[in-house]
């Protein structure tokens, strides 16, 4: 693993985020991934991807959070009043697996789902932080999902609160903190552009 890097995002809901990560992989030719663990998590547990979704990157307010399934390879082999893991522990363990195993196999860009704490020993990996002005985030948020500010800014404050209770409760640390983060960026002061810009080259060693 020491012959490639990975750059793992987090990110605040609005912050532009999912848009570095993606500019990133296509400026360096790599892998990202997002969204799609969620339905790789939902092929092996056999399940909804629907389902799978309703507890990624959120075990806040959950109904899904004490629904509890076995493992599919199980299912046919245990009782009924066996113990089996809550959807979400699953969901995030799984996920865990095959980010593992995506970091494993080559150079690659990872948003989200505790990736920087899954892979914290793992050499040559770049764990960033993306945080934007609330104003800015606001209007991101109203323009891409035609929202008025009130309900853009409410949105915001829910997924935020959701990313950061999933993070803090899977890594006993500080979500958005410079403490938990190797490196933090605020998207406002520097511009998207330049954010990718600076990852980028720090991927490259420039």
């Amino acid at each position: 693993m020491a012959g490639h890097k990975i750059i793992t995002i987090g990110r605040q809901f609005g912050s532009g985020g999912h848009e570095i990560g993606n500019m990133l992989a296509t400026r360096l030719d790599i892998p990202l991934y997002d969204n799609n663990l969620v339905r790789m998590a939902a092929e092996k547990l056999d399940i909804r991807e629907e389902t799978a979704r309703a507890v990624d990157e959120t075990t806040l307010n959950s109904f899904l959070t004490g629904y509890v399934i076995a493992p599919m390879e199980y299912r046919d082999s245990i009782r009924s009043d066996e113990y089996t893991q809550p959807l979400n522990e699953q969901v995030y363990e799984l996920q865990a697996e095959i980010i593992r195993k995506l970091a494993g196999r080559g150079p690659c860009v990872i948003v989200g789902r505790c990736a920087s704490y899954i892979l914290k020993d793992t050499p040559k990996c770049l764990d960033v932080f993306i945080c934007a002005e609330l104003e800015d985030r606001i209007q991101r948020i109203a323009d891409r999902y035609d929202l008025s500010e009130k309900k853009a800014a409410d949105k915001i404050k829910r997924i935020d609160r959701e990313r950061k209770y999933y993070y803090e409760s899977h890594t006993g640390l500080e979500w958005g903190s410079p403490l938990s983060h190797q490196l933090l960026l605020n998207v406002s002061r520097l511009g998207m552009k330049e954010t990718s810009d600076v990852l980028e080259m720090m991927y490259r060693g420039e």
